[in-house]
């Protein structure tokens, strides 16, 4: 059973291991579905005595979602098949409660690669520092600072640019007509 301070550190936690669940799976959904798979996965096993309970359990979140991404891989190869046909889900519930400012940071950080995403949802949302984000996701701290750099120069570039360029189908469709 979890000691009472270690529980009070996980519930002071949880926001912030909903926001990486969705930085690493790109969907509310299935970030709830991983946050519920990392607490009870939490709460089954014992907790080392020296761990740090955020550190912790953002780590077991994301194993447990290289586990369901190696696990997924057929479904994976499926959807982008559905995709390249033409057969594309939206989620509309979803667009209708978010705002569009919300949206457009949105689609900028799922243009990123997947380890420059989590990386910066650590360092930029979460507070972590670059020590901290290195030891979490066990890389160097030198591909801490590049991965950083790479994800807000690819920010930068998104939002510098012109709306209509930023976000296809978005704007008036004149602007298009000539690709």
């Amino acid at each position: 059973m979890m000691e009472e301070r270690a529980r009070q550190e996980l519930l002071a936690c949880l926001k912030g291991i909903r926001r990486f669940a969705y930085a690493l799976t790109g969907s509310m959904a299935d970030a709830d579905d991983l946050m519920q798979a990392t607490v009870l996965r939490i709460l089954e096993r014992p907790m080392p005595a020296d761990a740090d309970v955020r550190r912790w359990s953002y780590r077991i979140c994301r194993n447990l979602w290289i586990d369901m991404r190696r696990a997924n891989r057929v479904r994976s190869e499926w959807s982008a098949l559905q995709s390249e046909i033409g057969e594309t889900v939206v989620d509309g519930q979803h667009l209708a409660d978010v705002a569009v400012s919300f949206q457009e940071v949105d689609m900028a950080m799922r243009d990123l690669p997947e380890a420059q995403r989590a990386l910066l949802i650590l360092v930029a949302i979460e507070g972590l520092s670059y020590q901290e984000a290195a030891e979490l996701l066990d890389i160097p701290m030198g591909t801490v600072m590049s991965r950083l750099s790479r994800a807000r120069a690819s920010l930068a570039v998104q939002f510098s640019a012109n709306p209509v360029d930023r976000f296809p189908g978005q704007g008036k469709e004149s602007a298009h007509a000539d690709r």
